[in-house]
């Protein structure tokens, strides 16, 4: 027996209304052109910053390839002058040895002087955006500087988004002393300057890209704390939220599964602000000589060794730092702006 059509359709209208969260999001996030292009950005950068740490791209960042204080050029390599050219005395019968004991070796050393020139040449490479200091190639350096200043920021902000989202969600919907103690908890982080924090933490846990992870996961899960216990505050009374424990949904399912979605906008937004707040905190802990070893390289390195150059003029790395961040900054952040939208509850309604 056959099942029989609703003519107006309404069959298709429960159908639609019964897709799920993720899935309208992201029927609605494809028509955002803004955040298509930001998650195309991002997701270069992620393909980038894995190339990186495979070993595939910038492997021999420190390698200096090319003269100190080389500029930026997209034309090839020009050829070395000429170093140690030896002008050889010409004349009949000139024997130099008596007046000068090194003039046997003059030759040889011209020799070698042409050979260092041609070797040089071969080895020389196109630097696109200048080399540094020691002649290595900034780009190399940005996109090394990229894998580690974006890792450090997104797990930070991963690890922080964790903590206060677990936080918040128990305070908010418990509430009685379960608040009371976590409230407590955030009022003790809330009252020391947050620098003064980052420092004291940084002196305990030591240098090194998961120290400072741990470091700014550690001070900076506080806001994201108070947003979600707010949220989940007002979202716990709710009708919906009842009719589940109405029909027997536990606790975790009430959180996680009814409430957590509905709020995951504001997760979302928070935790761009939060990567990209970790991403200067780093370049701040870097600059100051806090953040990761002598050894490695970040954006915040990158930042500390231009500093001195731009005086001489050499102001490519300081571009190339800055162009790298602003890029991938910008997309995070539409991008985000763009999932908020989507997961919006308040714009649902109005498909």
């Amino acid at each position: 027996m056959s099942a029989v059509l609703p003519a107006d359709g309404s069959l298709a209208d429960a159908q639609q209304k019964s897709e799920g969260v993720w899935h309208a999001a992201w029927r609605r996030y494809k028509s955002d052109r803004v955040g298509l292009v930001s998650m195309f950005v991002v997701l270069a950068f992620v393909l980038l910053i894995l190339l990186s740490a495979f070993g595939l791209v910038a492997k021999n960042w420190q390698a200096e390839v090319g003269v100190p204080n080389a500029p930026p050029t997209i034309l090839g390599p020009a050829p070395p002058a000429a170093i140690g050219a030896i002008e050889v005395p010409q004349g009949p019968n000139v024997d130099l040895s008596d007046v000068d004991p090194l003039a046997p070796r003059y030759e040889e050393w011209e020799r070698r002087a042409k050979e260092f020139q041609t070797t040089e040449t071969v080895k020389a490479e196109t630097l696109p955006f200048g080399g540094d200091r020691l002649g290595r190639d900034v780009l190399a350096k940005a996109i090394k500087g990229t894998e580690i200043s974006v890792f450090v920021g997104v797990m930070a902000a991963l690890a922080a988004t964790l903590i206060g989202t677990l936080l918040g969600a128990t305070g908010g919907f418990f509430g009685g002393k379960v608040s009371d103690f976590l409230e407590w908890v955030y009022n003790v982080f809330e009252s020391i300057p947050n620098i003064l924090l980052i420092f004291a933490f940084a002196a305990v846990v030591g240098r090194g890209v998961e120290s400072v992870v741990i470091i700014l996961a550690l001070t900076g899960w506080t806001g994201m704390y108070r947003q979600v216990r707010a949220e989940f505050i007002k979202h716990r009374s709710r009708e919906y939220v009842r009719s589940a424990e109405a029909i027997g949904a536990s606790i975790g399912s009430r959180m996680f599964r009814h409430i957590l979605p509905n709020v995951s906008h504001v997760i979302l937004v928070r935790m761009s602000l939060l990567a990209v707040g970790f991403i200067k905190a780093e370049v701040i802990l870097s600059y100051l000589g806090l953040g990761v070893r002598v050894d490695q390289v970040s954006w915040g390195t990158m930042l500390a060794e231009a500093q001195s150059e731009l005086i001489l003029g050499h102001w490519w790395q300081l571009a190339a730092a800055t162009l790298f961040m602003a890029v991938f900054v910008t997309a995070f952040s539409l991008m985000a702006d763009a999932w908020r939208d989507a997961l919006d509850p308040k714009l649902r309604g109005l498909e």
